[in-house]
């Protein structure tokens, strides 16, 4: 399974990344390429502990939902709800520029795989979560957004 902890791996996220285009045109959803990017910045933040956002989870949620959503081989599916600290258009960061907004996102990738020890804070939805877990959930959330561009 694919994880940020393999160098090969948070390579390929980062190259992704990297090759974001603000034309780029989505997929599927209702957020920009200039959102998601904004969208993704926020979410590598709250894992660091650097952006507070409210708790969503439960005994399913940190459970069956989370070992569904970390382990099982399958893309995630669409449409599926985030909080709102983090959400376009309700009280995630508002896109700016885009070059300086993507390198934002990259820094804050870089933070996020540079200690992953520091990743002890509970995920909103997942609750409490290894290091190990968010490696893999830093990886499958880029992984779900980039192909939401065709990234």
């Amino acid at each position: 399974m694919k994880t940020l902890s393999n160098e090969n791996d948070r390579r390929e996220i980062s190259l992704r990344l990297a090759d974001l285009s603000a034309t780029d045109t989505a997929r599927w959803g209702v957020m920009s390429v200039h959102q998601m990017v904004r969208h993704l910045d926020d979410s590598y933040e709250v894992a660091c502990g650097r952006r507070a956002v409210s708790p969503a989870t439960g005994f399913m949620q940190g459970t069956v939902i989370k070992w569904f959503a970390l382990s099982v081989p399958m893309r995630w599916p669409k449409g599926v709800p985030t909080r709102p600290e983090v959400e376009q258009g309700k009280g995630g960061s508002i896109p700016g520029d885009f070059v300086q907004d993507l390198a934002s996102l990259l820094a804050a990738f870089g933070r996020f795989c540079g200690d992953s020890q520091r990743l002890l804070v509970p995920h909103p939805i997942f609750g409490k979560m290894t290091a190990a877990n968010w490696m893999r959930w830093g990886y499958l959330h880029a992984d779900h957004h980039l192909r939401q561009f065709g990234r």
